[in-house]
């Protein structure tokens, strides 16, 4: 977006804490949307030029994940574990966990425990039968 070209109204601050400014929207952030939190001391536009850091940023605003639990294809040994795990409950297992998992969301927990919540989260609604949301919960 080009704040010199599409004015942004209401109660955003664009721009705040310098240039550039990533954020991201979802159901979660709302039309505020939640900042990019660095993960290095280097500056954003290099920190986010690494393809480390841009999918890991990727994965963790989208609550997303490479990993396949129906292929294993993408997964590391930890998530392949998890899977073999998760596959041997019920679905209303599988519901429970995504109830108990979506409950920790906007909880302050360190970003590497944060990053496995969603991990596991992201496996849990491919293995749910049929679509998941928070209203079925």
């Amino acid at each position: 977006m080009n704040l010199s070209e599409e004015q942004i109204r209401g109660n955003h601050n664009p721009g705040a804490g310098g240039w550039p400014t990533i954020r991201y929207f979802n159901a979660e952030t709302g039309i505020a949307g939640a900042p990019y939190v660095k993960k290095t001391d280097d500056a954003m536009c290099t920190e986010l030029g690494n393809d480390k850091y841009m999918t890991q940023y990727i994965m963790e605003a989208g609550k997303t994940s490479l990993c396949s639990a129906a292929t294993g294809k993408g997964c590391s040994e930890k998530e392949n574990d998890y899977i073999a795990k998760m596959k041997a409950k019920t679905p209303e297992e599988i519901q429970a966990q995504v109830a108990r998992l979506d409950k920790m969301s906007g909880s302050s927990m360190k970003p590497e425990l944060e990053d496995w919540k969603n991990k596991r989260l992201a496996i849990l609604k491919q293995l749910a039968p049929g679509p998941v949301s928070k209203d079925q919960l």
